[in-house]
């Protein structure tokens, strides 16, 4: 049975796509929404529109932008020869507000999650193998401590070593908690994982293994 009429009932089932989203919240949502002042519930209507319109993936690191290249990358005061790899636009910002990393970023998007049916051709690895060159001088690999996060480290790490052998690769400490999201540690933590990260032990190792094979 319809008990909102078909407005109300649009509202909540646009809400209820969301991720996270389930019935009850929907519904929550969708009544502040219409308990909102008229200009307020406009101003969110044109911001998404507005958002949805503007906002592209910076050419260079891939990062959600309404500018092409992004502030980070256009930025003069940063190392373009340095890139942390990380999942999302959210670990980006997480690792922004830490003040501490003075390099680029690539964005990937996702990870790695054969469960999940996602492969690497699905994320943002072909953009970070066509932006390393000569002058790249260390790539960090910031995704997250968990299986997902250690095993697309580890295949970044691996195209890396054998195409561009004299790139230093490292990873991030284990500061971060072991499956935790980025976005959600705080910001020393953050930093301290960054300060301790080590190098990554890859290339030889594995052209002899493939040798071997």
């Amino acid at each position: 049975m319809n008990y909102y009429g078909e407005y109300v009932t649009r509202l909540i089932e646009q809400f209820g796509k969301l991720p996270g989203i389930g019935g009850r919240s929907a519904q929550r949502l969708a009544f502040y929404v219409l308990n909102m002042p008229k200009e307020n519930a406009e101003a969110l209507a044109r911001s998404i529109v507005e958002a949805r319109e503007h906002v592209r993936y910076c050419s260079s690191c891939c990062n959600l932008t309404d500018t092409d290249p992004c502030p980070v990358c256009s930025s003069s005061k940063r190392n373009k020869n340095q890139i942390m790899v990380v999942e999302s636009p959210r670990d980006m910002a997480a690792y922004e507000k830490t003040k501490d990393f003075k390099g680029v970023y690539h964005v990937l998007h996702g990870l790695i999650s054969p469960m999940d049916g996602v492969t690497p051709s699905d994320i943002r690895i072909k953009e970070l193998l066509a932006r390393l060159n000569d002058n790249t001088e260390e790539v960090i690999l910031a995704t997250a401590s968990t299986i997902e996060g250690d095993t697309t480290a580890m295949y970044i790490a691996r195209l890396i070593a054998l195409n561009h052998g004299k790139i230093k690769l490292s990873r991030i400490a284990k500061g971060v908690p072991v499956g935790g999201e980025l976005e959600y540690v705080d910001q020393m933590t953050l930093a301290t994982a960054l300060k301790g990260r080590f190098e990554m032990n890859t290339g030889k190792d594995w052209e002899d293994d493939d040798e071997d094979n």
